[in-house]
């Protein structure tokens, strides 16, 4: 008989309100900021003494002042099921990278997952490790953790300077009109349905770059491998999405690099395959050269001869 799932320890949310948020009601401001809950269960929260500001209980009608600290303590609840497993790839006083299966989050999110999370699993060995990065939940890969403030310091800067690379592998629908190519289209937010707006191709978003090379043309799509030079959310989802070639499985992005119409997907939702293949940067400390490589899964692997990755 399988035992029953425990609930997890719970959690708080802080929030400092800003001046572009006061004079809302608590009530208003809270189904309007986590707007998978109705306006009803937020007044069931706020009734049963869960949220409080500045150290008080709330009253759902109460108007918010800039500066003032809302708390939601959140009682245990049971999170979904996700893979509670990962590999260690490398490990030294400064870094940690371990694999992420399909299906487990990197991070805590959605109002779901807390426990059931790549950061939760590293942490219980790791106590003051960092994540780097993040790959999104239904991505398999490579995920990078600082174990230092200072290595934290100088690996974002890696990031935010492009001085890293990143390859991924994926199977796309169809078949590529050329065997090398790169993505350009900007990213930002796009309508959704249930979220209000979530990431998707956007002239008026922040600049992009994906390079695309076909590794193997199969019936069902092509094998290939992307490197990205900017690591915006769902990058690569939304940029094969826009050019014609979305992720075989993918629930969310269609052509164009946008939801798909009529859609209720939600971007954590599984489906497709995505890797994490290789990450490569300069160590923090030691000034050389890392390369961290994570094997892909089997149906990202190439079918033909030759070495895989």
């Amino acid at each position: 008989m399988t035992e029953p799932a425990a609930p997890n320890g719970g959690c708080l949310h802080r929030e400092r309100i800003t001046r572009a948020d006061a004079g809302a009601t608590v009530l208003a401001h809270l189904a309007a900021r986590h707007p998978r809950a109705t306006e009803l269960e937020w007044a069931r929260r706020i009734a049963g003494g869960e949220v409080r500001i500045d150290g008080r209980p709330a009253a759902p009608g109460q108007r918010l002042g800039a500066g003032q600290e809302v708390v939601w303590t959140r009682p245990p609840w049971i999170e979904p099921e996700a893979p509670l497993a990962m590999a260690l790839l490398h490990e030294d006083e400064d870094l940690l990278a371990v694999a992420k299966p399909s299906g487990l989050p990197t991070l805590p999110g959605g109002g779901e997952f807390q426990d059931h999370t790549l950061l939760a699993l590293v942490r219980r060995r790791w106590p003051e490790a960092s994540p780097m990065h993040r790959l999104g939940r239904g991505t398999s890969g490579v995920v990078l953790f600082a174990r230092s403030t200072e290595a934290s310091r100088l690996v974002q800067a890696a990031f935010r300077e492009h001085r890293l690379r990143k390859t991924y592998r994926t199977l796309c629908a169809g078949q590529p009109e050329l065997d090398a190519f790169d993505i350009t289209t900007p990213i930002g937010e796009v309508p959704h349905p249930l979220l209000g707006t979530v990431h998707g191709a956007n002239p008026g978003g922040r600049a992009s770059l994906s390079r695309v090379r076909v590794l193997e043309r199969r019936e069902e799509g092509a094998l290939v491998e992307v490197e990205i030079e900017t690591g915006r959310p769902h990058q690569i989802r939304i940029h094969l999405a826009f050019a014609g070639h979305p992720l075989l499985g993918d629930p969310l992005y269609g052509p164009g690099g946008i939801p798909l119409p009529g859609t209720v997907a939600l971007p954590g939702d599984l489906g497709y395959r995505l890797h994490a293949l290789c990450l490569e940067l300069v160590h923090p400390r030691t000034g050389r050269p890392l390369t961290l490589l994570c094997a892909p899964p089997a149906v990202l692997r190439r079918r033909q001869g030759g070495p895989d990755f």
